[in-house]
């Protein structure tokens, strides 16, 4: 088995072309020669950054759910009860989010449906962990680590800042053989329709994540939490280099509603929306993006506040609107009572409304078009 030192990605054609260019010396490997004497390394960051990530090491019971177990003749014939449970056992990660308060930031679906969760630290530390509440619709959950001290938060960084091209670092535990680093870029940013969660806004990387990796961190390289990873695309479930994380600007308001509700209060305005898609020259004279407001349930706070059907929204709270995701998004982590500030195209002119977020006890799931 060979073993190759591990580079960043935008060093790699120049050592290529360093190795060609230096003179061959008898008994001695060509060792590339740069400014300083020094070989550029990521050592320092994640030395920085990896203390704030922990491994989780969960356990439950959840519903066996064969289709066995649902036929009356086999149950009958071999004596079965109609639902079974097994004990399951995984493992994942988390990121140290706030030392003082001990709260740790992990995806809901490695906590979900389990009763025990146990915290190590890098330094070998053990914690039974407290839920302190998750949220399904952007597969984020927070957990409390009681009376821990000397603990180390990643500072948090700004997602909205992150362009493709970007280089990042994933932090975590994959197949449980402890905390592991990977490096690559940002491959894409705003992905949606993956089928995943209810409110999607994936960070795509093509760092390596793998099972066991959801929960840890996507850091950019001044050591700053950009994003929760949480899932993979593949077909055979390792990494092929498409990978997914919550945009930690997403996560930071997720978190904020369960810290103090213990859940997230998703409100509604009563839209149904849809993407801008007309055909080519079709469209108001420069714009290509945008959401276009379906529907208008009546009475709703959204005709209160002025919305009309055929309406395209470009922007809420100043924000650029690009699709119907991210407006989806937006009215979905907005607490109910607040109000979100609309910008929009209707005729060729553009208007300025202000519409609150009313109460619901509905969370919307399609992609695409929903109900607020």
């Amino acid at each position: 088995m060979s073993i190759e030192p591990t580079i960043p990605r935008g060093f790699s054609f120049v050592l290529a072309i360093t190795c060609l260019l230096l003179p061959a010396r008898p008994g001695l490997a060509q060792i590339p020669e740069f400014s300083g004497g020094k070989v550029p390394t990521l050592a320092p960051l994640v030395r920085e950054v990896t203390p704030s990530v922990v491994n989780l090491s969960v356990q439950g019971r959840i519903k066996d759910d064969n289709p066995l177990y649902r036929d009356p003749l086999f149950r009958e014939y071999f004596d079965v009860p109609r639902e079974r449970e097994r004990e399951i056992h995984a493992v994942g990660s988390g990121v140290i989010v706030d030392a003082q308060r001990g709260y740790v930031l992990t995806a809901n679906h490695v906590v979900e449906q389990v009763s025990t969760v146990q915290v190590t630290t890098k330094a070998g530390r053990r914690f039974v962990a407290k839920l302190i509440g998750r949220d399904s619709g952007t597969d984020l959950a927070v957990l409390g680590l009681q009376g821990a001290q000397a603990l180390r938060a990643i500072p948090m960084g700004d997602s909205d800042r992150l362009e493709v091209g970007d280089f990042v670092i994933a932090v975590g535990n994959p197949f449980g053989l402890g905390q592991t680093v990977t490096s690559g870029l940002v491959s894409a940013l705003g992905r949606t329709g993956i089928g995943k969660q209810g409110y999607e806004d994936f960070i795509q990387t093509d760092a390596a994540i793998n099972p066991g990796n959801s929960g840890g961190a996507l850091v950019n390289l001044r050591g700053e939490l950009v994003g929760i990873n949480t899932a993979i695309f593949s077909t055979g479930g390792g990494n092929v280099g498409i990978g997914f994380a919550v945009p930690i600007n997403m996560a930071r308001l997720v978190m904020n509603q369960i810290v103090e509700h213990g859940r997230v209060h998703r409100g509604r305005v009563g839209i149904s929306i849809k993407d801008l898609s007309l055909p080519v020259g079709a469209a108001p004279a420069g714009l290509t993006e945008g959401a276009v407001i379906a529907d208008v349930s009546p009475g709703s706070p959204a005709e209160q506040g002025g919305i009309q059907k055929g309406d395209i929204v470009v922007a809420a709270d100043g924000t650029p609107i690009r699709n119907a995701a991210r407006l989806r998004n937006k009215l979905g982590l907005t607490p109910v009572g607040e109000r979100v500030h609309l910008t929009v195209k209707r005729k060729g002119l553009v208007h300025n409304l202000s519409v609150e977020v009313g109460p619901t006890g509905e969370t919307p799931r399609a992609p695409y078009r929903s109900q607020p």
